[in-house]
């Protein structure tokens, strides 16, 4: 059985590995979608002025610039648990960075209008417990929305998304960051996530109403939402 600890201590490493080259490698390997699916993830969460964001595994801090593009007047929070990550994002302009585990989350009850992820509920060790959080640090009525993988269709284009997933992502891992590993995890960490349908299901069940999701690039991602 894996050890939780020295699990998330490997994804720890393998994030700070690969920081320096984590949003060029993203742009990559969604031909540049990715920018339109996390401005979808901002509009969704409907910020106005003075509204509390936390962006939860922030990575390099793409979403929050995105929500403060979207409305600057929102008092956004990136927070993420890999130090080097947040270090690579830093040299791109100054956020309000946090150090945060998903699973216990360093702020009070009800204190955010809106809580968003990008590529993190795939990379937790307990989803329901990260989505319990979550609903914790929200106030009634605030919204959560979900980027992340899921597992495509299987249709007359499942080979090819197959080759997409298991060859042309680590070799191009390979060549742009030396890590062939980790974006060998990425198809591997997205075969073993929930399906769309069950992740909505344990959103459900972690306390969230009004829960929605729809899929992205051919079945491969999918946006998630709901509320408190």
């Amino acid at each position: 059985m894996n050890n939780p600890d020295k699990q998330a201590s490997r994804i720890q490493s393998m994030f700070s590995r690969i920081s320096r080259r984590y949003d060029l490698m993203n742009h990559l390997m969604t031909a540049g979608q990715d920018s339109i699916w996390r401005r979808e993830v901002i509009q969704r969460a409907g910020l106005t002025a003075g509204f509390r964001l936390l962006d939860i595994g922030t990575g390099t801090g793409d979403l929050v610039r995105e929500a403060l593009r979207q409305q600057p007047a929102c008092r956004a929070v990136a927070a993420d648990f890999t130090l080097g990550m947040m270090q690579a994002g830093n040299l791109r302009g100054r956020l309000d960075w946090c150090a945060a585990d998903a699973l216990i989350l360093p702020f009070p009850p009800a204190i955010f209008d809106a809580v968003v992820s990008g590529f993190l509920m795939r990379n937790v060790m307990d989803v329901k417990k990260a989505l319990q959080e979550q609903h914790r640090i929200l106030r009634n009525g605030g919204c959560i929305v979900i980027l992340d993988t899921t597992h495509p269709f299987r249709n007359l284009l499942y080979p090819f998304l197959w080759l997409h997933l298991h060859l042309v992502i680590p070799l191009l891992g390979a060549l742009i960051t030396g890590q062939r590993a980790a974006y060998t995890y990425l198809p591997e960490s997205t075969e073993k996530f929930l399906f769309a349908e069950q992740l909505s299901q344990v959103m459900t069940e972690a306390g969230f109403k009004q829960v929605g999701f729809h899929r992205r690039m051919l079945g491969t991602i999918a946006i998630h939402w709901g509320q408190k």
